[in-house]
């Protein structure tokens, strides 16, 4: 298997809503952006599939290693040899990938958050960091997109974290901000029971509501002038935000199951963005 039908495997194996959106890019874009999700996917892997967490920080110790030795110019995983070519070709820094391991290594250090702009740290690294590089990867000519790639991020983060809350208790971990808990009185061992109630669903419309601000705001940074090369942003947007009310729309039930959009759903979405423009 060549480095390139790997990344190509790891991304499709995914099903995450980010590959619908690759399909519309030209082959050298493609490639870079399907080579650095796998890349992504493996170190956010190590976090969630190792059950020993000494064994996950070895694993990520290495993939700082293998980064830092692929860009001195000697890659061997195949997901560095799928991705070093497109490195100078799109300006991705060596520091991007260690920050997205960097966010990888707080899940091991970290499983509660005291307030938003602690959250929002985190969340820059495992997803505004991703953003930055994937606009640089669309074609971003006007320096105002690497803060709308990096807000956009930030909401596609937190509408995770909303759908995974009761995934995330499994593993005993809680994204959702301690002090907002306390504000809606809701209890750390209610979300690690996964119980259901009223107070709860009033802590994930309040949830809801700052990521839809987020969309938002994002939207509206990007400049007319990117709005085509960004397209596949848009088109994870558009999936996002309709994965995020569909959440809205099952009352938030998101504890004991897993709310997701069909990956015909999903193409259509992308369809719409590409052909018509619009979300």
């Amino acid at each position: 298997m060549t480095p390139e039908q790997y990344v190509q495997e790891k991304a499709a194996a995914s099903g995450s809503s980010f590959y619908y959106a690759f399909l519309f890019l030209p082959p050298p874009r493609r490639a870079a952006i399907t080579a650095f999700y796998a890349f992504c996917r493996e170190v956010d892997d190590v976090v969630d599939e190792v059950t020993d967490p000494g064994v996950a920080r070895t694993k990520l110790a290495w993939w700082a290693a293998e980064v830092a030795q692929s860009f001195a110019g000697n890659p061997t995983h195949p997901v560095m040899r799928a991705l070093m070519p497109s490195v100078p070709v799109f300006g991705i820094a060596q520091e991007q990938l260690q920050a997205v391991i960097r966010g990888c290594e707080m899940d091991l250090e970290q499983t509660r958050y005291l307030d938003f702009p602690n959250l929002q740290r985190y969340c820059h690294l495992v997803a505004g960091v991703v953003g930055e590089v994937a606009a640089r990867i669309f074609g971003q000519t006007k320096e105002v997109t690497t803060e709308y790639a990096r807000k956009l991020g930030l909401a596609f983060q937190l509408t995770n974290i909303i759908r995974d809350v009761g995934e995330d208790a499994m593993r005993g971990r809680i994204y959702l901000p301690v002090n907002e808990l306390q504000q809606f009185d809701v209890k750390a061992h209610e979300i690690l029971q996964r119980t259901h109630s009223d107070r709860f669903v009033a802590l994930m419309k309040f949830q809801a509501q700052r990521a839809h601000a987020l969309y938002d705001e994002a939207l509206a940074l990007l400049p007319s002038e990117d709005r085509r090369a960004q397209k596949p942003g848009l088109m994870m947007a558009s999936i996002y935000r309709t994965l995020l009310r569909e959440i809205e729309a099952e009352d938030f039930r998101v504890l004991n199951q897993r709310i997701s959009l069909t990956p015909v759903r999903k193409l259509w979405l992308a369809w719409k963005v590409q052909a018509l423009g619009r979300m």
